[in-house]
């Protein structure tokens, strides 16, 4: 099946760079282009891409606010975003994947980690710059807060475990070999924490996690 991805993104450059790494993927295909958040809504409804790549300082309306519309906790029909900017700053991270966004990329990461960056949002993943990865927890780490969501039901200590390692960045496999498991083992755990915590994918689990003070 080949993916297909909308850019989000007001600068022609990187979205002509971005158009020539992805089409050379035998997997993915650039279906539409914009240059400012009004109009990646409007694509988006249009052109029902698979996944979207979402710049944040865009005119009109900014990324976060375009990932809030398109895969925000209370959108129907939620699309796959990953954003992706030139901009590290913790609060973004932050509010983009508390958002809904799928990842979050620096344009600095290079041509691999995009390309995973899109194939991880389709499977349902989550990928972030690994730079940015160690300080999100160490600088998200606080005490638990009255608005931290409460699971709707009680986790377990091993799916306590999980999602701390789900927060690290842990793939299903790595998980499987942290703690002597196999992989769908992992998977099927990973699938109760997001159905116990209400959460559409693992960046939900990793916010929960940031918000209650669970990190490392």
């Amino acid at each position: 099946m080949t993916i297909r991805i909308l850019l989000a993104d007001d600068q022609e450059a990187v979205r002509t760079g971005f158009r020539l790494i992805l089409n050379s993927q035998p997997d993915m295909e650039v279906v539409g282009e914009a240059a400012d958040g009004v109009q990646a809504l409007a694509l988006a409804a249009e052109l029902k891409p698979d996944v979207v790549l979402a710049d944040i300082r865009m005119p009109r309306l900014d990324g976060l606010e375009v990932t809030r519309r398109l895969a925000g906790p209370r959108v129907e029909e939620p699309v796959r975003v990953v954003v992706v900017t030139t901009f590290d700053l913790d609060e973004y991270v932050h509010t983009a994947l508390r958002n809904g966004a799928c990842g979050f990329m620096l344009k600095r990461s290079g041509t691999t980690l995009l390309i995973e960056a899109v194939r991880a949002a389709m499977a349902g993943d989550t990928l972030i710059s690994p730079s940015l990865t160690v300080r999100l927890l160490k600088h998200l780490h606080r005490p638990a807060r009255p608005e931290a969501g409460r699971p709707v039901e009680a986790l377990t200590e091993r799916e306590t475990e999980i999602a701390r390692l789900v927060a690290k960045g842990f793939t299903n496999a790595e998980i499987g070999t942290e703690l002597f498991i196999s992989a769908g083992t992992a998977k099927t755990h990973v699938a109760n924490i997001q159905r116990k915590l209400d959460s559409r994918n693992r960046v939900g689990i990793a916010a929960w996690v940031w918000d209650n003070g669970l990190a490392d």
